[in-house]
């Protein structure tokens, strides 16, 4: 399922829920719907930004690389190009811009409205 968030501050930031989850439980925020407030903008920023640091720190296991090779469907007589992990801070980088410029612009992010 796909959450779309939005402000007036940024363009649409869509997100599959599996992937945005990470972040909402972050922010103590319901997936399905919900607002981060201006107010709540510049806390929101750096809550990300420390979770992203974070993430970076550690290596990609060999549980998650074998995730990756599972879902893949990966086939010793198939020709494919090699999987390729997308780390969190990818995923997360369009809605930490929204959420700054959301900080900067004092305006809110909503979803699921």
């Amino acid at each position: 399922m796909l959450i779309t968030f939005k402000s007036k501050a940024y363009p649409n930031v869509l997100m599959m829920q599996d992937h945005a989850q990470r972040i909402l439980d972050l922010l103590h925020k319901d997936p399905e719907r919900g607002v981060i407030t201006a107010e709540e903008a510049p806390k929101a920023v750096q809550l990300l930004e420390h979770e992203i640091d974070e993430s970076r720190k550690h290596q990609a296991t060999d549980e998650m690389e074998q995730d990756v090779k599972a879902h893949s469907g990966e086939n010793e007589d198939a020709e494919h190009e090699p999987a390729e992990v997308v780390t969190f801070s990818t995923r997360a980088y369009p809605l930490l811009e929204m959420l700054r410029a959301a900080r900067d612009q004092n305006a809110d992010v909503l979803w699921g409205v």
